[in-house]
């Protein structure tokens, strides 16, 4: 949650009261309406300078990418063969390793 959001809905819980409260009592004070649009926009001229300020900011230096080697390894202390015949065994198609298993009568 951040403070705009935060504000933004304490407004709108306010102007709902007032409405609730207007339903329901007869209160006799000037309108309101304008008050609440001047806040909006004055809301609303904060939000944009808040905007236009961010984007000015310098961009950071980005730190150089380092070059590692690439090196493979197999997991665990399986030999190469035995890793490549576990993928094998993984990327056959279980329908194919069902019919080799049981052949149909």
């Amino acid at each position: 949650m951040d403070g705009v959001s935060l504000t933004f809905g304490l407004i709108f819980l306010a102007v709902a009261f007032w409405w609730a409260v207007s339903q329901v009592l007869t209160v006799n004070l000037p309108p309101v309406g304008w008050i609440v649009a001047g806040g909006l926009i004055f809301f609303g001229v904060v939000g944009l300078l808040g905007a236009i300020r961010s984007g000015r900011r310098e961009p950071q230096p980005q730190p150089e990418p380092v070059a590692a080697p690439a090196t493979a390894e197999v997991p665990g202390d399986l030999p190469p063969e035995m890793h490549a015949s576990i993928v094998r065994e993984l990327l056959d198609d279980p329908a194919r390793k069902f019919e080799r298993e049981h052949p149909a009568d």
